[in-house]
């Protein structure tokens, strides 16, 4: 038997852990629930498959390489090492928020992935050699391994670390199209002539006096969802709770429908490049202030948004409603 052999088999059960890791429900109520032993025992199964990662990676990095039966004992091993994670992960019920769950179980198939890449880098190098891809993947491994520290520990700052992840998304759009729309500057100024299509002096790269006045009010609506996140982002952090399931429950949708802003917002930004087809930014922008609404709706209605926040909320339900009516007006015509 060739030595590397065993790692063929460790492979195919590796790909086996992952699909049932990436569809596999969770167990609920098989024993009760404590999160700090849940972090301690995924955080030592994650430093346990990272050793089992260099020992596997060494066995296969100099002479004398592992033996066949060497080879059979390390996969078992790491093949026990990745079980135990996939198992710990199993421990986390939906009830403790589904935000914080896809996070773990990320984290869980990140790690899955690493180990597999390792095995196959194993498979295909030569044998006596450390390749570059080999250092790679175990460095791969390791580095998947050390996330566990940065996990959120409870669905509130599962939550707290999403909106911050859409924030920073709808800022980077945000930014991109001011940047675009400063006076004057041709929005395909960054691409070259093209001696086919000859001079771009097609208006088609312009913008015109309507198209300006009409993605103002589409610009008015993207500082708004900016704005939404930032303040549904503080009121998260600041009153956010994950002890009662009705609680968690509340922080998962806001998740959710917060996941749907920054899409919304690219969608939107890609209809207001020229050639603008008004009717179709006014869908897009549609679609968003929709979004945005039902985001206020739903903060307003949870344990985040105290009496003294709604103020906020009102004024940015006002400020998504005022730039959505400027955006109709300005494509009534087009209907």
């Amino acid at each position: 038997m060739e030595a590397r052999e065993p790692l063929r088999g460790l492979r195919e059960a590796l790909r086996a852990v992952l699909a049932r890791v990436r569809e596999g429900e969770p167990g609920e109520g098989r024993e009760p629930f404590e999160l700090p032993r849940f972090w301690d025992a995924l955080g030592q199964t994650f430093k346990v498959t990272s050793q089992e990662a260099t020992k596997l990676s060494l066995a296969f990095s100099r002479p004398p390489l592992a033996s066949a039966e060497e080879c059979q004992k390390l996969s078992e091993d790491v093949q026990k090492a990745i079980l135990a994670v996939a198992t710990v992960y199993y421990w986390l019920p939906k009830g403790r928020g589904t935000t914080l769950r896809k996070m773990v179980r990320d984290a869980t198939t990140e790690v899955v992935e690493g180990m597999i890449q390792l095995t196959e880098t194993i498979l295909s190098a030569p044998l006596e050699s450390l390749s570059q891809d080999q250092l790679i993947s175990t460095g791969g491994v390791w580095e998947a391994c050390e996330q566990v520290s940065n996990l959120p520990r409870d669905n509130q700052a599962a939550v707290v670390s999403a909106l911050t992840a859409c924030l920073g998304v709808v800022k980077d759009a945000l930014e991109e199209m001011e940047h675009a729309l400063v006076e004057g500057q041709d929005p395909y100024g960054d691409i070259m002539e093209d001696e086919e299509l000859g001079l771009r002096g097609n208006r088609d790269t312009y913008w015109s006096e309507a198209d300006r006045k009409l993605l103002s009010s589409c610009m008015g609506l993207m500082k708004a969802s900016k704005a939404c996140l930032k303040k549904v982002l503080s009121v998260v952090k600041a009153y956010g709770k994950a002890d009662s399931p009705e609680q968690i429950a509340q922080l998962d949708d806001l998740a959710d429908i917060a996941y749907e802003i920054s899409p919304s917002v690219d969608e939107l930004a890609l209809s207001m490049y020229p050639p603008v087809n008004q009717l179709a930014v006014r869908l897009h922008a549609a679609k968003l202030a929709s979004v945005l609404k039902k985001v206020l709706e739903i903060t307003k209605t949870s344990h985040v948004c105290p009496p003294s926040e709604e103020g906020w909320v009102q004024f940015l339900t006002g400020a998504v409603d005022h730039n959505m009516n400027k955006i109709k007006n300005f494509t009534q015509g087009q209907l």
